[in-house]
């Protein structure tokens, strides 16, 4: 009998449901868009039944795991029942800023929580409002949406539970963050792709579903983009081309260096070191529109280095490879020819993700060998070639552009692991 794996990924502006067959054949998908702000947790539960209601009942019939990922620090606030008690906190929400002092006072300095958007910033901006005394769980986007299909309270993954404070080389929550007082919120943390329990019973009627299908323990959605790569390997990498330049490279060991806005996520016995720059897509889509770009790419010769030297931002500031919240944007001198102008964009984009890959492996990162692109940026072939010219390593496209694909092999890879009791 066929078994079958599903990975839903919930991005920002909508989620993705893909299912693959046992040797990674994508067989099914769906997509689902979300109407004007994704602030909305009954939003995410309609997305997450009709993407799963999307899948040809037939191999629905013969699932065996399930995985969902979210994006990184969006965090609810839930009762003893699950149900949330006030609106979700979005990844990129800043609020956590006014706890900054309380923060520092609590967590080690230089520490990755130390953010006003991190997962724990967050928390203790909720410790200090009336809606605080009747929660009894702390959870990200993903736990909870896996919660609605498991039945199980409190359980994330080292991925998702990072941001929180979870440290994943000791696999255990430190010692400042047990002493707490609201530590007793905080879930359980598994190894991403852990199998945490079956569908519950209802689940399994409402939707056609096997009762022994497992629910895996999930991931954010930059490390399911990762997984949905093909990388595999240490030295290898991916960079996201999208709206910023996002780069990943898995290697022998962490590297953690906030001064720089690099910090490593654990994947197994390996480790995804990496950083995010302000710099990318967004700059180009400032300027030119998809036409545009595709057009006047054409027309560069990608062989020939650019002598404009920018760093491209549309606002002031950096994270990574330079990490200085008063970085100015550089976009002079801007030329009559738009050509000539793309063109030292484009330069310049390379040169600030041949300088970050540099910089990770200056500071310990294993060689880099490959580099696989993911992104819109990655449909751009004169971008590719001058950025061959900078980079190190060979450039190859990902297997996959979908994170909701690398989800997919997450929770294919839990149906070999030990299979844990049945839902209640």
């Amino acid at each position: 009998m066929a078994i079958y794996s599903l990975g839903i990924d919930f991005g920002t502006s909508g989620a993705r449901a893909v299912c693959i067959d046992a040797v990674g054949t994508i067989c099914a998908g769906a997509s689902y868009g979300f109407e004007g702000s994704s602030l909305n947790s009954g939003e995410w539960r309609n997305a997450l039944f009709f993407l799963i209601e999307q899948i040809p009942q037939a191999l629905r019939e013969k699932t065996s795991a399930i995985a969902v990922n979210g994006t990184s620090s969006t965090v609810l606030l839930c009762d003893r029942q699950g149900i949330p008690l006030d609106a979700p906190i979005l990844y990129n929400d800043a609020r956590g800023a006014a706890v900054g002092e309380e923060l520092a006072a609590i967590a080690p300095p230089n520490h990755l929580v130390l953010s006003a958007t991190s997962s724990l910033a967050k928390l203790l901006w909720w410790s200090r409002k009336p809606v605080f005394a009747t929660a009894a769980y702390f959870l990200h986007q993903a736990d909870w949406l896996a919660f609605l299909l498991h039945g199980q309270q409190g359980v994330s993954d080292y991925h998702n539970a990072l941001k929180l404070g979870y440290d994943p080389a000791r696999l255990r929550y430190p010692v400042w963050l047990e002493r707490l007082p609201f530590f007793p919120l905080l879930p359980r943390v598994l190894s991403p792709g852990t199998p945490i329990g079956t569908v519950t019973p209802a689940i399994a009627r409402r939707f056609h579903l096997p009762p022994t299908c497992q629910v895996c323990a999930g991931t954010t959605d930059s490390i399911a983009a990762f997984l949905a790569s093909g990388a595999t390997q240490p030295g290898e990498a991916v960079t996201s081309l999208g709206s910023t330049l996002v780069l990943k490279l898995l290697s022998r060991i962490p590297v953690e260096s906030p001064q720089h806005g690099i910090y490593s996520h654990r994947l197994g016995e390996l480790w995804l070191a990496g950083g995010a720059s302000n710099a990318g897509g967004a700059v180009l889509r400032h300027f030119f529109s998809d036409d545009e770009l595709r057009e006047l790419s054409d027309r560069i010769d990608p062989n020939i280095a650019s002598s404009l030297e920018y760093y491209p931002l549309l606002q002031k500031g950096d994270r990574f490879p330079i990490n200085d919240p008063e970085l100015p944007p550089n976009l002079e001198p801007r030329p009559d020819d738009p050509v000539e102008f793309l063109h030292g964009l484009l330069e310049s984009l390379a040169r600030i993700e041949a300088q970050g890959y540099q910089l990770l492996q200056q500071l310990g990162a294993t060689e880099l060998t490959r580099v696989y692109t993911a992104g819109g940026g990655a449909q751009n072939p004169t971008w590719t070639a001058i950025r061959d010219r900078h980079l190190p390593a060979p450039i190859v496209p990902s297997k996959s552009a979908e994170a909701a694909f690398g989800t997919a092999l997450l929770a294919q890879a839990g149906i070999g692991r030990d299979r844990v009791p049945s839902s209640p």
